[in-house]
């Protein structure tokens, strides 16, 4: 018997032991890790010059580099991970953690400071650096919107070459741009190419309201772009470089830039907000093929088609119904569901669009009031309420996002310290609690309140971020 005792513990031990080993080996290894950057023992890559010098004045080139180059930054970020098995391991164990760095870049918006990049190269970062030539910054972040995938930050300097800001209603197809950015580390590269064409809609952006218009562009981008500038002939910036169309994860002729006028909106209302005034139509739309149009009985292919219509709505209160294919809006021809969302995504709530659209083969006018995402023409800055009890910052889900997901009530989860409460719940950031125990939850401080007084066996009932209805059973 002692013999099996003494076997068993054996066992035990080594196990733990080779935890332990591994626990801490991958600490360190995290530790260590940094951003991918050029080593002199590799081989030194091949490089093929092409000339242009036939195709357009070398002088643009030049010129469009020199007053861009200075105005876009190069940004690093610093976030801590922090896992957990979910296990019994966790209960001999802390945490595991490590240190994630990411880089990317940014394009100097105004003299005081006010740098635009995108959402996804500062998101979740806890800290974020600016080196601008060869000065480094600690920068603040003013505001973000994962919806067009783009953040402000601020840095404490007035002294930076701020960037020329173009049109991109005038950029055409087949005009020649450059991209500016810091692709793999290597700081103030520009490439250049045309711009292949306008009004791409990728579906990249998993936000539930995305906005993409994107310019597509051949100029050479690849990761360390993101954020960079696009800019023209003459060196004004038209777009902000954010994807790659890529099986590789590296350029393969196709890069996609967030159009200025859209990055220009974005960045007036967070620096005025802190929140981004989205109007909304409470309309879906389908763009429309040749299927489509023979099943409905049109001829023109241009336009979008309505595909539901919420009550009480703006295009609701407007008459607009579903199947009605939108034409034009304030006069500009409406090409496709992407043209429609872009020239939405430059308006405010309150704004007025006069709508031609085609109903049952003939053409009617409407006058659509767009609205803000709780229904009205107002002015709306984020309420975040931090709940001391749960170390958590909760909000109350506006009414568009109830209205797309089907619920009546809800509060969201913003974020959450990572030893407090909240934290050991195992809930993830982005989850929609809609009831504990069958009642409905109204608002975070209702929700504070029934979490810090309940005993026994509860079930935390809500949505994920991809819409599913998922339950959370606990016990205290």
């Amino acid at each position: 018997m002692n013999t099996i005792k003494t076997i068993a513990i054996g066992l035990i031990a080594g196990t733990c032991g080779a935890l332990v080993v591994n626990h801490f080996k991958e600490q360190t290894y995290a530790q260590q890790e940094q951003v991918p950057q050029v080593r002199l023992e590799d081989p030194k890559p091949q490089v093929q010059q092409v000339s242009y010098g036939s195709l357009i004045p070398n002088e643009n080139f030049i010129e469009a580099s020199e007053k861009s180059t200075g105005s876009v930054v190069f940004i690093q970020t610093l976030s801590e991970i922090e896992y957990r098995t979910g296990g019994w391991m966790d209960w001999f164990f802390e945490p595991r953690s490590s240190q994630r760095v990411g880089s990317g870049s940014g394009v100097v918006f105004s003299q005081d400071g006010y740098i635009v990049t995108n959402n996804h190269v500062i998101m979740d970062a806890d800290e974020i650096t600016v080196i601008a030539g060869k000065r480094s910054y600690e920068a603040e972040l003013v505001g973000r919107d994962p919806s067009t995938d783009l953040a402000v930050i601020k840095i404490n300097s007035n002294d930076l070459s701020v960037i020329e800001k173009g049109d991109s209603e005038h950029v055409k197809v087949g005009e020649w741009v450059l991209a500016v950015g810091n692709p793999f580390n290597l700081t103030s590269t520009v490439t250049a190419g045309i711009v292949s064409a306008k009004g791409r809609n990728i579906n990249i952006l998993r936000d539930k309201f995305p906005i993409e218009s994107f310019i597509q562009t051949d100029a050479a981008i690849n990761p360390g772009n993101s954020g960079g500038a696009l800019v023209n002939a003459q060196g004004k910036l038209i777009g902000i470089n954010t994807a790659i169309l890529s099986r590789t994860g590296s350029y393969a002729g196709y890069g996609f830039a967030i159009p200025v006028n859209i990055v220009k909106k974005v960045f007036n209302d967070l620096v005025k907000y802190g929140e981004v005034q989205k109007a909304f139509t409470g309309a879906e739309f389908i763009d429309i093929d040749s299927e489509l149009a023979s099943r409905i009985g049109i001829e023109d292919l241009d336009g979008v088609i309505i595909a539901d219509v919420k009550d009480g709505s703006a295009a609701d209160k407007a008459g607009l119904k579903k199947r009605d294919v939108i034409r034009k809006i304030n006069g500009k021809r409406i090409t496709n569901k992407a043209s429609l969302e872009e020239l939405v995504a430059k308006s405010y709530p309150g704004d007025k669009l006069n709508v031609l659209a085609e109903r049952d083969s003939e053409m009617i006018n409407k006058e659509l009031v767009l609205t803000n995402r709780e229904g009205t023409t107002s002015i709306i800055k984020r309420n975040i309420y931090y709940s001391e009890d749960l170390d958590a910052n909760f909000e109350s889900v506006p009414k568009v996002e109830r209205d797309l997901l089907g619920i009546n009530s809800g509060v969201k989860v913003v974020d959450f310290k990572s030893n407090g409460f909240f934290a050991n719940l195992g809930i993830p950031k982005g989850f929609i609690i809609t009831q504990i125990n069958n009642r409905s939850i109204d608002t975070p401080e209702e929700l504070t309140k029934i979490l810090t007084n309940i005993r026994g066996r509860f079930d935390v009932i809500g949505i994920d971020e991809r819409g599913r209805k998922v339950y959370y059973p606990f016990r205290r």
